[in-house]
């Protein structure tokens, strides 16, 4: 058993080295790039503060936030029926699990920035390309993470209402559903955070929003216009960071600061009774 550990180790070790070869990672690379790193990084200062870039910027701040939310309603729309029918525990009939695993996994398969190419060519350029794209990829992730969720739920509660004689869906919406709402609450709260940084780069190919900003001062080199919308995106997500764990402490999802002893109202509510 020993032999095969150090065996699995060995190949493991070998396939590292052999990725990092084969892509040219290492301080040689670094050496080489040095002067075009220390020309882009003298160009980003000082920032550019023109009160129209600011208010540009803020537009695109705005659109950002914007899709990150219709994608995240979409995708959920879409993502928590087909976690319901995966989740094993639900017991949904094979004819409807088989082809909901088999779409969310390929929602979830194709990146954003693929789905983003493909509806930028389909409905033009736009903030609505990014939402169509993002929310296709969130509905893929939300299927499989809430569906592990509900899986993960104390079995008793669920054969006890299962024993009653009741349906697939009086069990799934009153035994399963009910015991997960929280973890699925934070689930959709962190996919809202990665829908922001989605957002930011599917908006390099055309889907608005902060990216296409970013995009246009890339490929025209305004090095400070781009200190400026880095320092726009940075600020956006650790906003947008802020308020998913405001949210999730308010709903009892996540513990309160230390000292704090109201006890959360959501777990007390949907703690299940043993």
């Amino acid at each position: 058993m020993r032999t095969l550990q150090w065996v699995g180790l060995l190949v493991c070790a070998t396939v590292v080295l052999w990725s990092l070869s084969a892509t040219g990672v290492g301080v040689g690379s670094l050496v080489q790039g040095r002067e075009g790193t220390v020309r882009l990084l003298s160009g980003l200062f000082p920032p550019d503060l023109d009160p129209v870039l600011l208010r540009r910027i803020a537009t695109a701040t705005v659109q950002t936030l914007q899709i990150s939310v219709a994608a995240l309603v979409l995708g959920a729309v879409l993502g928590l029926p087909m976690a319901v029918l995966i989740a094993g525990n639900v017991r949904a009939p094979r004819v409807l699990a088989l082809p909901a695993r088999w779409l969310a996994a390929v929602l979830r398969g194709v990146p954003e920035l693929l789905w983003a190419l493909l509806f930028v060519a389909a409905v033009g350029l736009g903030p609505a390309a990014g939402v169509y794209a993002i929310s296709l990829h969130s509905a893929g992730m939300v299927a499989k993470l809430c569906s592990e969720q509900m899986e993960a739920v104390d079995p008793a509660p669920v054969e006890a209402v299962r024993l009653t004689g009741a349906s697939r869906t009086a069990t799934a919406l009153f035994a399963v559903v009910p015991q997960a709402r929280g973890t699925i609450v934070s689930q959709l709260l962190y996919q809202w955070e990665c829908n922001v940084r989605s957002s930011v780069v599917i908006g390099y190919v055309g889907a608005g929003g902060l990216g296409q900003e970013l995009g246009v001062a890339l490929h025209l080199f305004r090095y400070q216009e781009l200190a400026t919308l880095m320092a726009a995106v940075l600020l956006l997500v650790l906003i947008v960071d802020g308020m998913s764990v405001l949210i999730r402490r308010r709903l009892g999802v996540i513990a309160g600061p230390p000292g704090d002893c109201e006890r959360p109202r959501f777990r007390q509510r949907w703690r299940p009774q043993h």
